[in-house]
């Protein structure tokens, strides 16, 4: 039997339906985990944290065929510049480790903006907030669960679309 995350019972608590995807094999790269589970890889999400002016930190999720563009990023959050948060403090400013980060019930509210592209499909798979775990849930059932804004905010990575 899985182990609830409190992502997996926000979403329970909120009538949310979702499926759970679990995964063997620790961290691997969001492609990876696409390719294993027989998954779209442009409806496979990675959360990313990033911190702003200081003290200002927002989470941004970017399909796993891409990366984060940095300036776009800051622009649909109002900061001239964002960067990325050391690996050292995502646990204490989220409640979660790389590779297991939610856009979901971190310990910290942040700000979130979803990838626009997570618009041209019906489900999108992201973190439960545990390594090796994934939610799917259906994109229009999104802002039920989450404060959130979609914007352009990924480059695409090797040329990759």
């Amino acid at each position: 039997m899985e182990q609830k995350t409190n992502p997996m019972r926000h979403l329970d608590k909120l009538g949310i339906p979702y499926e759970v995807h679990h995964y063997e094999g620790g961290a691997l790269s969001g492609i990876d985990v696409a390719t294993v589970q027989g998954q779209d890889p442009h409806e496979v999400f990675k959360t990313l944290v990033t911190m702003g002016q200081p003290k200002c930190y927002y989470v941004f999720l970017v399909p796993v065929t891409g990366d984060l563009d940095l300036k776009k990023a800051a622009a649909s959050v109002g900061e001239k510049s964002v960067s990325m948060i050391k690996s050292a403090d995502l646990l204490p400013l989220t409640g979660y480790v790389h590779g297991g980060c939610s856009p979901l019930c971190t310990k910290r509210p942040m700000r979130v903006t979803i990838d626009a592209t997570a618009q041209e499909h019906e489900r999108i798979y992201f973190s439960a907030g545990k390594v090796g775990y994934q939610i799917e849930m259906a994109v229009a059932d999104l802002p039920k669960a989450m404060d959130f804004q979609f914007a352009d905010i990924r480059k695409p990575v090797d040329g990759r679309v």
